[in-house]
């Protein structure tokens, strides 16, 4: 099956644009400061006392509470602007309508509406259970806990992001590498796919191909194995880094003599 570029692009993520210029090496020391053991936990402290991120979680929680029902919920704006960044799913705000029939839909059904879509809407609806508990999948004590976190996370890597062009997506990449078992689930998740086919230089127009047409063509440039190399992981994710920042710093146009030492 073939997509569209626009239909691609709703069902597994937009590419995370930023102007912000950085030069690679610049880029790459981002990374290692935000690898160190404490880097997070710091950042993540610093952002419970943000009054920007606390006003976006005090309007989530009172919307929340003044909602009807979980499909009034899901198209306040107030909740979203916590809810998709706190799943993971920042790059499908433009998209409330799919957003919201992916969140209501069955996890467990293997031919429903997530079996086509990125694998970050099943993990996030797995995690709600809104097909299953209504609101009460949102109001639930652990998983406001899970949001509320997840939002500090995602406010903390937002931050390195204004810093480093594409740096969540990297760090996102290296968490979740070892878990892509075959090709196709990589190519079903979004931020996998941004990563991998950035860093091996393939076109985003990629995704208009048929999947089986993508799948070999990346499976021919990186092998499978490569993802439980820690290593290799991290070599993935620094090439992707620096060619985000090439792109950032030439205006799309590549061609930087340090990208090149890691061809």
């Amino acid at each position: 099956m073939s997509l569209s570029i626009s239909v691609a692009t709703a069902l597994f993520g937009g590419a995370s644009e930023t102007s912000n210029a950085i030069s690679a090496s610049a880029s790459l020391l981002v990374l290692r400061r935000a690898q160190s053991p404490d880097a997070a936990a710091k950042a993540i402290a610093a952002e419970k006392k943000d009054p920007v991120t606390l006003t976006a979680l005090a309007q989530f929680k009172l919307a929340l509470g003044k909602a009807k029902d979980v499909t009034a919920a899901l198209r306040d704006p107030r909740i979203l602007g916590v809810l998709l960044p706190a799943l993971g799913l920042t790059d499908q705000a433009a998209y409330p309508g799919l957003v919201q029939k992916a969140l209501l839909a069955d996890p467990k059904d293997p031919k429903g509406v997530l079996a086509g879509l990125d694998s970050r809407f099943k993990n996030a609806a797995t995690t709600l259970e809104l097909k299953a508990k209504g609101l009460a999948g949102l109001t639930d004590a652990k998983v406001q806990q899970t949001l509320t976190d997840g939002y500090l996370q995602y406010q903390y890597q937002k931050g390195l992001d204004a810093q480093a062009p594409g740096m969540s997506d990297a760090l996102y990449f290296l968490k979740n590498a070892a878990n892509m078992k075959d090709i196709y689930s990589l190519l079903g998740n979004g931020v996998m796919r941004r990563v991998v086919t950035g860093a091996l230089g393939l076109p985003p127009q990629m995704a208009i191909q048929p999947i089986e047409s993508q799948a070999r063509t990346v499976s021919s440039r990186l092998p499978l194995a490569d993802l439980q190399n820690a290593k290799k992981v991290q070599l993935l994710a620094q090439r992707y880094l620096m060619t985000k920042a090439d792109a950032a710093g030439s205006g799309g146009t590549g061609g930087s003599p340090f990208l090149s030492l890691f061809a």
